[in-house]
């Protein structure tokens, strides 16, 4: 049976990647998928740690633009956002049988607990799978910064940047046919090309600390198990 390569790892998953097929909010059915896959790569003595996106629910950048809210306020309607799909990830999980906690950064004591960096790495050495939600709990700082912080402070061997692209191209391969697609790139690079993978501060804070950052398809069945793996999958930023 083939070993990870890695102890620990932090899944960053976007909000849209909820909807699924759906226009808007969860998909059963991709909660189904990934929940199978966590657990898989979890039997392969992982330790799992997520961080969520709320953009299936309520994107605040996108709504200030478009209702003119205050950002701060956007933000937060965003956090809360993220917390709903950490919800539905825990039941998903745990109706699997794979012990779960949600740990959120804004305090909602009667249904997960608050974030507590010794008590998250406690649950991950007890192989339960641990999902951080509401982002920093501060606004103007997305949840791609929230992965790389939260990634640091659990020490975490990698990040996992789950996408809809199977790696980091020079322009959006979606729009752009001849775009490069990169095996793997300085974080520097990846700032000073402008390629929107993550934000700058997430990217400038994996750098400081000589955090990996992998980059992936998250909708090819089995990705996740070939970049546990070691397996040459997508785009590792370095």
């Amino acid at each position: 049976m083939k070993k990870s390569v890695f102890k620990r790892v932090l899944l960053k998953l976007s909000g849209e990647a909820f909807q699924g097929k759906l226009a808007h909010g969860i998909d059963l059915e991709f909660l189904k998928t990934l929940s199978s896959q966590i657990k898989e790569i979890r039997d392969l003595g992982v330790e799992i740690a997520l961080v969520l996106g709320g953009g299936n629910i309520f994107r605040g950048e996108e709504k200030q633009t478009q209702w003119g809210i205050e950002r701060s306020v956007a933000d937060y309607m965003g956090m809360l956002a993220t917390i709903i799909n950490g919800l539905a990830l825990q039941d998903a999980l745990e109706r699997m049988s794979v012990p779960t906690r949600v740990q959120t950064a804004i305090e909602m004591h009667q249904i997960a607990e608050p974030y507590i960096r010794r008590r998250a790495i406690r649950h991950l050495e007890k192989k339960r799978i641990v999902i951080f939600v509401a982002g920093t709990g501060n606004p103007y700082f997305t949840t791609d910064t929230a992965a790389a912080l939260r990634a640091k402070e659990i020490s975490a061997d990698v990040i996992l940047k789950a996408t809809k692209v199977d790696g980091i191209y020079s322009s959006d391969p979606l729009k752009v046919k001849r775009a490069k697609k990169y095996d793997s790139i300085r974080y520097l690079d990846l700032i000073k090309k402008g390629l929107k993978v993550m934000d700058a501060t997430a990217v400038s804070l994996c750098m400081d600390n000589k955090l990996p950052i992998i980059v992936f398809n998250l909708n090819k069945a089995g990705n996740i198990k070939r970049v546990i793996l070691g397996e040459k999958v997508g785009t590792i930023v370095r």
